[in-house]
């Protein structure tokens, strides 16, 4: 490979590339753009990608698409932190400019290899068009490597393809590969649709980070409705007692809703289970949300320096139905880094990072409140990033539903959040949003906490979008929320019956810098 043509390519594309997200920048509302969560100051972003922290700062890539609001030609984004509080934009990481990632940067993850310096890995991809009567688009696409070049990972240099599309052995998806070392060795899996048409995981082996070798099919998913499993994850989590199980994480294109699950066009999720190195993952559970908003998906995880497990997650626009955002001049945004630890028990808690209690500029304390019948109080005007903490007390409150209207204002519009104890489930509303799309999610709640009889929402309301924490991470919601443009309200809200409130405290957040 001629570096140094390479190397020239890259640089005039990543300068084009530049260019494409100020233009959009320079004409981009902000009625809905997001205070404290990640997004391109231009252009769309989906899936996280390259989580790490390398040489003192946390770094989070993209998926971007730099010269509009729909997705299209992929490069990958960038922003860095010192503290995961307050970012700084970083110029774009990665653009198309080798034969083989022609048409796409998509998504990869990061490692710092042996000799201290950080490596992405991606998929690169070509879209061939077929010669039929549908006129099918098929993918090609291989996992390639980038070095950085420097400290602050700025610059990185493309190393080419290091796993080459399986010709005859996949149908064409075959992207997302996720890297990692373990006991001398490093591993790598890739999302799969192999040629029966089967969602897949691929594992490979590596001693060098360059040469890779094909291990196993790690997982197949047992649904032939499931066509392919997008950006995998996989890790081992220990618990506090010292119990320690493999998660296998994957989103699932072709899974059918059924009943409150996979009620999204696709659904990320996970499987708790087993796993030695020379075979396969041996799932324990049952596939599991990892959050049952309505824009949810692609996480991505990393070992943070301090060993915690740290996700972040794509929030997705709607597959279907208006996308107002786009008007805007960008779309799309991340969402909180969420820390995941596994319990006693074997379920997954899944909570904001401590650092985001350092965006808490001011906060009031509500202490306990008393809703009768059909009355409502208003406890924020939301003219700042908002985050509320409350604890409802099931045994005394005998509402049907009971909880938090946001985004509250004109024309009646708002999005519910709240306890339905007729399903016994958290429930997102959107039936009265002011813009975008609507239909409801519902979070279960496990037997424990309803027989505790009591329900704590920890419910982050940015500009345009909502995640509500449930019972210390027990569930998460994530859901765009487009509220109709000036100030919002958020209001209690106690439905054919009453509802007790042993705790309410409402803090008000401040920007993380990239507003």
């Amino acid at each position: 490979m001629d570096t140094d043509h390479v190397n020239k390519d890259h640089a005039q594309a990543l300068i084009r590339a530049e260019a494409g997200v100020a233009a959009l920048a320079a004409r981009r509302s902000d009625r809905w753009y997001p205070q404290f969560h990640i997004a391109s100051d231009g252009g769309w972003i989906n899936d996280p990608n390259g989580l790490c922290y390398y040489h003192g700062r946390w770094h989070v890539f993209y998926q971007l698409h730099p010269y509009g609001t729909q997705w299209g030609p992929m490069h990958w984004g960038h922003v860095s932190s010192e503290d995961m509080v307050t970012w700084r934009r970083e110029p774009v990481a990665l653009a198309p400019s080798l034969e083989q990632d022609r048409d796409g940067i998509f998504s990869g993850s990061a490692v710092i290899g042996d000799d201290g310096r950080l490596r992405l890995f991606y998929t690169g991809n070509i879209t061939i068009q077929q010669r039929d009567e549908n006129h099918a688009e098929e993918l090609y696409e291989a996992q390639m490597l980038a070095e950085a070049q420097d400290d602050d990972a700025r610059v990185f240099t493309k190393r080419g393809v290091v796993v080459a599309f399986p010709e005859g052995a996949v149908h064409s998806d075959f992207r997302d590969p996720k890297v990692w070392k373990q006991n001398g060795t490093w591993y790598m899996i890739v999302g799969a649709r192999s040629a029966r048409e089967r969602g897949q995981i691929w594992l490979y082996t590596s001693q060098d980070l360059v040469s890779w070798e094909f291990s196993r099919v790690l997982y197949e998913h047992p649904d032939p409705d499931v066509y392919m499993l997008e950006c995998p994850d996989f890790f081992a989590l220990r618990s506090d007692s010292g119990g320690m199980k493999w998660v296998l994480c994957f989103s699932a294109m072709g899974s059918k809703p059924c009943g409150f699950m996979n009620r999204n066009a696709n659904n990320a999720g996970y499987m708790i289970g087993t796993w030695e190195p020379d075979g396969c993952f041996q799932p324990e559970t049952g596939f599991r949300l990892w959050d049952w908003g309505h824009n949810f998906y692609a996480p991505q995880s990393f070992e943070g320096p301090d060993s915690r497990r740290i996700m972040y997650g794509w929030m997705s626009p709607e597959a279907s139905g208006p996308v107002p955002v786009q008007q805007d001049g960008w779309c799309g945004n991340l969402t909180l880094p969420r820390e995941l630890a596994l319990d006693k028990d074997g379920s997954i808690r899944t909570t904001p990072v401590k650092e985001t209690e350092a965006l808490r500029a001011s906060q009031c304390e509500f202490g306990r409140v008393s809703l009768g019948a059909e009355e409502q109080l208003v406890v924020a005007e939301e003219s700042a990033g908002t985050e509320i903490e409350m604890v409802i007390d099931l045994n005394r409150s005998t509402a049907e539903r009971c909880g938090l209207k946001v985004h509250a204002g004109g024309q009646g519009s708002y999005t519910y959040i709240a306890y339905d104890d007729q399903t016994q489930r958290i429930v997102v509303d959107r039936q009265a949003a002011a813009e975008g799309g609507r239909g409801y999610r519902a979070a279960p709640l496990s037997s424990e906490s309803l027989s505790r009889g009591r329900v704590a929402l920890r419910v982050f309301i940015d500009r345009g979008c909502v995640e509500a924490y449930i019972n210390n991470g027990e569930q998460v919601m994530s859901s765009f929320s487009y509220p109709v443009e000036g100030p919002g309200k958020s209001i209690l809200l106690a439905e054919r019956g009453t509802m007790e409130i042993e705790s309410l405290t409402v803090h008000r957040l401040r920007g993380i810098g990239l507003s």
